[in-house]
């Protein structure tokens, strides 16, 4: 009896970090309100809390749920092994260095070593056109049961991405949540696993969650450019859905690592309110970013915006994450 009430305890508990926990472009954070934190370290209190980081090398497990297009599933699989592989300066891996900076209490590091080590399609939508955010779990349990080919379980350095296809609805997504972290309970995938999911936001808020490729629709219209045009960033892998997806994904990516069972590296009082790593830096992508401004990035030829260099000649726009010892949020592109 008592082990059955704390595990509702623990669910209850569970279920509301899941609500606080999410990545959310609201108006108020990035745009009106938005703190500059790229050189402000008086304002953070980013503490350790003695959980583990990832530090063994990572099998990432990716589940396609939903219809995928072949060249958005492309794109996305090019950022993953960017992750562990050298591109030309300023790079992906290089961007991953700052994420690098974290140890646990043994003084390890979070994992350069992060390999995509199964795909599973989930092109039946097995749980339906609109997900809850736990059905995510649920997600997760049906790939590793699948016949004939599950995805393993792994739960010794496991790490599941659950990505949904641009026709899926998902509890609060475009209104308060471009993706979010978390950790599944035994009581319904059998073991305990961080993972994360991120949405494809091209066909129903590229506005709020593939910023800066598209623009807010509650922002007005966006500023003119001298040919006539708008100035809004082209995408730098011919998609606003996909590529403003990457950022998402890298920011989770970060998190997870860095706090993979919420208790770990966040900042505030709070574990079921914490701001993590990425958090801090939300909206900065370059030096001077912040307040809507996404900073100083690069633009080629045909005016696609990047950061990042990537494998097979890809470039890539991510989010900056909090650099805890430079103490500011910080980039491989940065020019001070």
């Amino acid at each position: 009896m008592q082990k059955k009430l704390r595990e509702g305890h623990v669910l209850l508990l569970s279920l509301f970090c899941l609500s606080s926990l999410a990545f959310s472009w609201s108006q108020d954070n990035l745009f009106n309100q938005a703190k500059n934190y790229e050189g402000s370290s008086d304002l953070v209190d980013l503490q350790y809390h003695m959980g583990p980081v990832l530090a063994s090398p990572v099998n990432l497990y990716i589940i396609w749920y939903g219809r995928w297009n072949q060249n958005h599933q492309a794109t996305i699989r090019d950022f993953i092994y960017s992750l562990s592989y050298s591109s030309p300066y300023p790079s992906v891996a290089d961007w991953w260095r700052t994420v690098r900076l974290y140890t646990d209490q043994t003084g390890s590091n979070v994992t350069g070593n992060i390999v995509l080590s199964g795909e599973f399609s989930d092109s039946r939508y097995s749980h339906g056109g609109y997900l809850s955010r736990l059905a995510m779990q649920s997600i997760i349990k049906s790939a590793v049961n699948a016949h004939p080919r599950p995805l393993p379980l792994n739960p010794h350095n496991g790490l599941y991405l659950v990505l949904t296809s641009g026709d899926v609805q998902v509890q609060d997504f475009c209104r308060a949540v471009c993706g979010f972290h978390y950790f599944t309970f035994p009581t319904i995938v059998g073991v305990t696993v961080p993972y994360a999911w991120v949405g494809y936001s091209g066909t129903q808020c590229p506005g709020m969650c593939a910023y800066p490729f598209a623009w807010p629709k509650y922002s007005g219209k966006p500023p003119p450019s001298t040919n006539g045009g708008n100035n809004i960033m082209r995408a730098p892998n011919g998609d606003p859905g996909v590529d403003g997806m990457i950022s998402v994904l890298a920011h989770e990516l970060a998190e997870v690592s860095s706090n993979p069972l919420i208790n770990a590296w966040y900042a505030g009082d709070d574990p079921t309110s914490p701001s993590e790593i990425a958090d801090l830096c939300l909206g900065v992508y370059g030096t001077g970013g912040g307040g809507g401004f996404v900073g100083k990035v690069y633009k080629d030829y045909w005016g696609d915006g990047y950061n990042v260099n990537g494998v097979k000649g890809r470039r890539f726009l991510l989010q900056w994450v909090w650099n805890p010892v430079k103490r500011r949020c910080f980039g491989p592109n940065a020019i001070d």
